[in-house]
């Protein structure tokens, strides 16, 4: 007997059961971001590495520990994607989408790391994600918050944070890298090998270390909020001001800094307790230089990508959702009858009420057997073809959640009345 071959660790399939939830969310979250103003774009989940090097940083964790990157037969270093913003910057430029035109775009799709696999953490993992290209002012970043925000209660999930920060200006940040740099320095007996690995060349993700051992000393920290000039200052009042007029609450967390080097000015995350150590629901922020560093024209943008694996995870969880009968009809027949005369019916069906979900039974089998099929599909009504109802050119009706409805044998045009008025198709 063969070996099975099963999926690789940190992967996992949908089942039926469970992709319900996938699919209601999608079009929730799609759905909010047309009527928003957003338009879908699609791009490779392969890139060439140099992509995410440039764009990521060299010195991230993303970049170090967690690619999936391999050479091709030509020797090329290519990696699956690890996130999208890199590649809708590269996909907007190659297409020239950006040429004197601002855009609001949004992607979904797979992300690969090679991470260690936990609850709400897999190496293959959905987001969705939106980038906003050619706005500069706080207004675009004030929108995605308040579009999350609504996002949250159209899907009904409750008891999210928001945090929000300011990295300030590319300059600000360069002080401030100094500041740390000389802060750190005089308490390096206490950082671990990682943190004295990173502090000379990313100095701020010292400030979103795990370490318990490093807590305090990255508690007494210098903040930005002491370097930040006057534009950044403004820039960051403009969208607390809209989020108060707006009633959005939120917490300014000094130590929130994003994990990938792109990011500048206003930065946030949308947080839960309902899951453990992987509370992030929803992360993003300012990229104004990314554009200009992948070799386009100085342009502002910002951004968000939203982990669908954990929405999906909490809303289960929670049991936030419950399934929807996903069948209208099914067809019981008699194994006697030709099945080509019964198949043709469900077509002409299929037809003449065009969203009507329709199952048909496929082989043979008992009655019962079908029943409980139809019954096992949350199937509203069943569709009966026995010889009695052939011979008289009528097809039965029964009502399998509605018992107040008696069963009835119809004319193909009395079923097809029947079930418009029954089901509104």
């Amino acid at each position: 007997m063969s070996k099975k071959v099963k999926r690789l660790r940190g992967m996992y399939d949908v089942t039926p059961d469970r992709v319900w939830v996938w699919q209601k969310l999608e079009a929730i979250v799609t759905g909010l971001l047309q009527q928003y103003g957003y338009q879908e774009i699609r791009f490779p989940l392969l890139e060439k590495t140099a992509l995410f090097h440039s764009a990521i940083g060299e010195v991230t964790d993303v970049v170090e520990k967690e690619m999936f990157t391999f050479s091709d037969r030509k020797n090329v270093s290519i990696s699956l994607r690890p996130e999208g913003t890199a590649s809708t910057v590269r996909a907007v430029l190659e297409n020239g989408l950006i040429f004197n035109e601002p855009q609001k775009l949004w992607y979904s799709g797979p992300m690969f790391r090679y991470e260690k696999p936990q609850k709400g953490r897999n190496r293959q993992f959905n987001q969705i994600g939106v980038e906003v290209f050619g706005y500069p002012d706080a207004d675009a970043d004030a929108e995605l918050l308040l579009m999350t925000h609504r996002m949250w209660q159209l899907l009904g999930i409750e008891n999210v944070r928001l945090e929000i920060n300011s990295l300030g200006s590319q300059d600000c940040r360069a002080a401030y890298r100094r500041v740390l740099i000389d802060y750190f320095e005089q308490h390096s007996d206490v950082l671990d090998a990682e943190a004295k690995n990173r502090l000379y060349t990313n100095p701020m993700r010292l400030l979103d270390s795990k370490n318990p051992a490093m807590k305090a000393v990255i508690q007494q920290a210098p903040t930005i909020q002491q370097h930040l000039n006057q534009e950044s200052q403004n820039h960051f009042k403009q969208l607390c001001t809209i989020l108060d007029s707006c009633g959005v609450a939120y917490e300014i967390n000094p130590r929130l800094v994003r994990g990938l080097d792109y990011y500048s000015h206003n930065v946030f995350e949308w947080i839960t307790d309902e899951l453990g150590a992987q509370g992030t629901l929803c992360a993003g922020g300012r990229y104004d230089a990314l554009v200009e560093m992948q070799g386009g024209k100085p342009t502002p943008a910002t951004g968000f990508a939203m982990g669908i694996d954990r929405l999906v995870e909490l809303i289960i969880d929670k049991q936030l959702w419950q399934p929807e009968a996903l069948t209208d009809v099914y067809v019981v027949w008699d194994k006697q009858l030709p099945v080509d005369k019964v198949m043709a019916i469900c077509e002409q069906l299929r037809s003449d009420l065009p969203k009507l979900t329709l199952m048909m039974h496929l082989g043979t089998a008992s009655f019962k057997s079908q029943f409980k099929k139809a019954d096992k599909a949350g199937a509203r009504f069943t569709l009966i073809f026995g010889p009695d109802e052939m011979e008289k050119h009528l097809i039965s009706v029964k009502a399998m959640q509605d018992r107040n409805l008696p069963q009835q044998q119809l004319s193909y045009q009395d079923v097809v009345l029947f079930l418009q008025q029954q089901l509104g198709t």
